[in-house]
């Protein structure tokens, strides 16, 4: 294998992409913990049933009742969710675990206050960005199993003392 498609090589660009979509996160995960966010959780998700197929309202109705009981802790726990992913992210912490759980909470993203980047029409532009990230984790996941080692990873440290991390650390 040459040097320019080397897996140290590969590993160096898949931890630059890692932590520049960390900071993306990270941007993210801030503005989620204004006021703003949390106040206005459970209208976001009452607005995402608008205009969806009637086969769909059954989803959202169950998601506002669920969320209705107390919208500011789940807002809290989003927050923290994604403050966490992002922290994960920038550092290189638990990647596998990191990278398929984001996928997983990205999906629901999608699927709940996004509702699916629809309702589809003629006019609509884009499936919404929570898809889109579920994809980008999934190809880090990817991109790290095809890599020699993970690089600038706190993981690779924490796996020299604690090998049973290496579960949570290796895709």
């Amino acid at each position: 294998m040459s040097a320019k498609n080397s897996p140290t090589r590969l590993a160096k660009h898949t931890a630059v992409l890692r932590i520049t979509f960390g900071i993306m996160w990270a941007i993210n995960a801030v503005l989620k913990w204004q006021a703003a966010f949390r106040n206005g959780f459970l209208d976001q998700i009452k607005g995402a049933a608008d205009g969806q197929p009637g086969w769909l309202h059954g989803w959202f109705n169950f998601w506002v009742q669920l969320l209705g009981h107390n919208p500011h802790m789940f807002a809290l726990l989003v927050t923290i969710a994604e403050t966490s992913i992002a922290l994960a992210l920038v550092f290189g912490l638990a990647r596998r675990a990191t990278y398929l759980a984001a996928a997983i909470f990205s999906l629901f993203i999608w699927a709940i206050p996004e509702g699916f980047g629809g309702p589809y029409s003629a006019s609509s532009t884009d499936i919404g960005t929570g898809i889109i990230y579920a994809i980008v984790f999934l190809s880090l996941y990817g991109l790290d199993r095809l890599a020699a080692t993970a690089r600038w990873s706190l993981d690779n440290y924490l796996i020299k003392r604690l090998p049973w991390w290496g579960f949570l650390a290796n895709p």
